[in-house]
């Protein structure tokens, strides 16, 4: 069975950090309620989900997927942008080894929501988070293990899945990346089929791809019809108050088969 790994909210969740947003109120119980709900979604798309344990005094700790890079039975721990999130990654590498073969980044900065993987293709932002000298030591670790990483720069949102993600295979057999064209070039992904998001959503980019469905912010019903059209399963789920801290629906889990 494939696991989505995952990280309760913090108590203090409110102090997230931020870079695009402006910060709002929090409610962290209403975020963890809204969070038990993503993991029940990831459940019924045929996920086991794992809980890696509480860190309770930091505030971005449910974001997991910016601590890691899951490739096979790999994982490469990152170093995330923000220098308050590296204990976080300390303790994703310790849960982690059981399950995989560990990788540790040793220099610069990379934050695991800039990381869109595509079979055997890497694509990394280049953002405030993530910088060239950690795509480069990913780039060293990732190429061991027969992969190829592109950079994409970008300075319009946070990380480069905020603009874009992976959909999967639509009716016609054609890989779909769904994207906010104002954000993110399309001209970096090769032999994709580009789906742009509604022009009225401009986060409507980021959707998470579950076993044979796709997991959808609720707050984007235009572009969630745009994914039906093209044949997908998608299973909306509401993260209003996660989405405060800049959050989107990938960065809330690790997914390995």
């Amino acid at each position: 069975m494939p696991v989505a790994f995952t990280r309760a909210v913090s108590p203090r969740f409110a102090n997230c950090e931020l870079t695009h947003l402006d910060r709002q109120s929090i409610s962290p119980e209403r975020a963890a309620a809204q969070h038990r709900a993503y993991e029940q979604a990831l459940e019924r798309a045929g996920m086991e989900v794992v809980r890696l344990p509480d860190l309770p005094t930091h505030a971005d700790g449910v974001f997991v997927e910016d601590t890691a890079v899951i490739l096979g039975d790999h994982a490469i721990i990152t170093r995330p942008g923000a220098p308050s999130r590296r204990p976080e990654a300390d303790s994703t590498a310790e849960a982690l080894s059981n399950r995989f073969e560990v990788h540790r980044m040793t220099r610069g900065r990379l934050d695991g929501g800039d990381v869109l993987t595509i079979g055997r293709k890497i694509y990394v932002g280049q953002s405030r988070r993530t910088d060239c000298a950690g795509i480069v030591n990913l780039a060293g670790l990732a190429g061991r293990l027969g992969y190829e990483v592109i950079e994409v720069p970008h300075d319009k949102c946070l990380h480069l899945k905020t603009g874009a993600t992976y959909a999967g295979h639509d009716d016609a057999g054609r890989e779909v990346v769904l994207l906010n064209p104002d954000w993110i070039d399309g001209q970096v992904f090769e032999d994709v089929f580009l789906l742009p998001s509604h022009p009225a959503e401009a986060f409507g980019a980021n959707v998470l791809k579950a076993g044979e469905r796709l997991i959808y912010p609720a707050a984007y019903p235009r572009t969630a019809e745009r994914l039906r059209a093209l044949g997908f399963e998608v299973d909306e789920v509401d993260i209003g108050e996660l989405e405060k801290a800049e959050a989107g629906l990938t960065c809330m889990s690790l997914l390995a088969d």
